[in-house]
């Protein structure tokens, strides 16, 4: 059990405390809040007590199902149900004496499983923005030079998003001798017949397109559903298509963030690890990655 918190304070008024990302939650005499999360195996997080009207802020960094003190009290790293690597949200359950740590049962985050076909030099960034004729926007632009795009292993999406990219409708990149996987092809394909120059279009899932905007400034990932991609070519009706993106990623990064491989979309909840279990990587002990 961790040490320390804050000695001598009064009793919550509540024994379960849902604690999300960027955020805090007051349980009476303290604030919780989470720094990061880290699905493991073994799954761990830090958490920051925050006594009320003090500045001394006390940091624990606790595995699933350990406890630690606050004041006179005992807390429990209870549960930590992901959506994203960006979104999740941390349950502490404060516990009596050698109270049974009750199952866990959120879900993990799945890291996307993509596999970057290599990087741009500065040159040929340059010469694929004179080919697209847009400056890319910085986030994108730094993505490309690392990646150059990216293929995934297995089928992902984004949960309540309508679109899956595949081994075969990767993220695009510089690839003119291979005009599926490149994007000054997918502009000419995907994107003239339905958008303004505006936007680009930087991959071709199944169920739609995933754009980005041609201002710099806006680093936003949009997808446009295929049900939208109806009607005759042309300014009048490509406004029309426009009004009908919806923004799923604030940035490339956030975007592989959301992305979820399909096959691991239902695996087992997380499992506590009790002290000192040690466990080889790929057995069934590790639980959900």
């Amino acid at each position: 059990m961790s040490e320390g918190g804050g000695r001598g304070l009064v009793r919550s008024f509540t024994r379960v405390a849902a604690v999300r990302n960027t955020t805090t939650t007051n349980v009476g005499p303290v604030r919780f809040g989470a720094r990061w999360v880290d699905v493991g195996p073994p799954v761990r997080a830090e958490i920051i007590v925050m006594p009320l009207g003090s500045d001394e802020d006390v940091v624990h960094e606790v595995t699933l199902g350990e406890t630690f003190a606050v004041g006179d009290e005992t807390w429990r790293f209870a549960d930590l149900d992901m959506a994203s690597a960006d979104e999740w949200q941390v349950t502490l359950r404060r516990v009596d004496a050698d109270e049974v740590a009750e199952p866990p049962s959120g879900r993990l985050w799945q890291p996307a499983r993509l596999r970057p076909y290599g990087q741009l030099d500065e040159a040929r960034l340059q010469s694929l923005e004179a080919s697209l004729g847009v400056r890319l926007s910085p986030s994108y632009r730094d993505w490309l030079r690392q990646n150059n795009g990216a293929q995934p292993e297995v089928e992902h999406h984004i949960p309540g998003v309508p679109f899956s990219l595949l081994p075969e409708r990767p993220l695009l990149g510089a690839h003119p001798e291979y005009p599926p996987f490149d994007l000054v092809h997918a502009q000419r394909v995907h994107r003239d017949p339905w958008l303004s120059p505006d936007w680009l279009v930087i991959a071709n899932p199944s169920g739609g397109l995933l754009v980005i905007s041609a201002q710099p400034s806006d680093e936003s990932i949009y997808f446009v559903h295929e049900m939208d991609l109806v009607g005759p070519p042309g300014s009048p009706a490509a406004a029309a298509r426009e009004r009908a993106l919806r923004v799923v990623a604030d940035s490339i990064g956030h975007l592989v963030g959301r992305l979820t491989p399909m096959a691991l979309d239902h695996l087992p909840p997380a499992q506590l690890v009790p002290p000192g279990t040690i466990t080889e990587p790929g057995t069934d002990a590790d639980g959900p990655r």
